[in-house]
């Protein structure tokens, strides 16, 4: 019967673990979600040349913002994260990209796990 108890308290502590890890680190989990999953494998083959697409470090591309800054700032909801990706490439015409419709809701589903509450852009 003490068993219980400490059974209890050790399942406790793995959830408070879990919530505690960085969402970048909840997307690489087997337990994530499949549309984040194609998110984070569509950021890593075509994005990630120029933008920082994990939760910390510097864009390869200097004027490419890191996703984590994009997410973190004031205002983005998912709606706006999506509308911003369907036109994010339009400008100015050396990007020459476009996100396909099929994968914008994905890319904004794997972009939304960066957020971080407290962020602050790398130096």
């Amino acid at each position: 019967m003490t068993r219980l108890p400490a059974l209890a308290l050790l399942a406790l502590a793995a959830c408070i673990a879990a919530s505690q890890l960085p969402q970048a680190s909840l997307a690489r989990s087997p337990a994530a979600p499949a549309p984040v999953k194609r998110g984070q494998a569509f950021a890593q083959a075509h994005c990630s040349v120029c933008h920082a697409i994990a939760d910390e470090g510097f864009s390869p591309n200097p004027e490419s913002p890191p996703f984590a800054a994009v997410v973190n700032k004031p205002g983005i909801t998912r709606n706006t994260l999506r509308q911003f990706l369907r036109d994010s490439h339009n400008f100015p015409a050396a990007m020459n990209f476009r996100v396909e419709p099929a994968r914008i809701d994905d890319l904004a589903d794997y972009m939304l796990t960066l957020r971080t509450p407290g962020y602050r852009p790398p130096i």
